[in-house]
């Protein structure tokens, strides 16, 4: 510690000393009186608060009461708008539903006539006396003799795979 700043600590632990001698020897009162007469002073300030509290206890609890038919009309109101939203939703899902089986019925009908149609105008396939069977594939020429086909070409613009 440097000697400017033991200087100050001493001298106001010294002041502190100072001051409470002092304040021990000029008090009007004895010590009990000053004690009784800040006691009295502590439960005044504690009375207060306690008072304070209650009387903010009794605003808000007022103020919530003041409160609560408006928040319960309106909770009421949204239960019977969702409600009614939901009946709604209800109601235009059988509706899709029931469009859905039309729309599928006028299909498969309009399918069905349109082959009714279609078989009508084709004459019926003539009955074959031989077996028709699909030639066998025949595997690719290998174009590897031909110069450069084996390694990939770098063109310049051409994007390379």
């Amino acid at each position: 510690m440097s000697k400017g700043a033991a200087g100050f600590v001493l001298g106001s632990v010294f002041g502190a000393a100072v001051g409470a001698v002092a304040g021990i020897l000029l008090a009007p009162r004895s010590g009990a009186e000053s004690r009784a007469m800040a006691a009295d002073a502590m439960n005044d300030v504690w009375d207060a608060a306690a008072d304070a509290y209650e009387k903010g206890g009794s605003v808000v609890n007022d103020r919530i009461s003041g409160l609560r038919p408006t928040v319960d009309a309106t909770t009421d109101e949204l239960r019977a708008k969702i409600d009614l939203a939901r009946e709604r939703m209800d109601q235009l899902r059988s509706t899709l539903s029931d469009n859905v089986a039309a729309a599928a019925d006028t299909v498969t009908n309009t399918a069905t006539a349109v082959a009714d149609k279609v078989g009508a105008a084709v004459p019926p396939p003539r009955p074959s006396t031989s077996t028709w069977r699909r030639a066998p594939r025949t595997p690719r020429p290998s174009l590897s003799h031909v110069t450069g086909c084996g390694a990939p070409r770098e063109t310049a613009g051409a994007p390379s795979f």
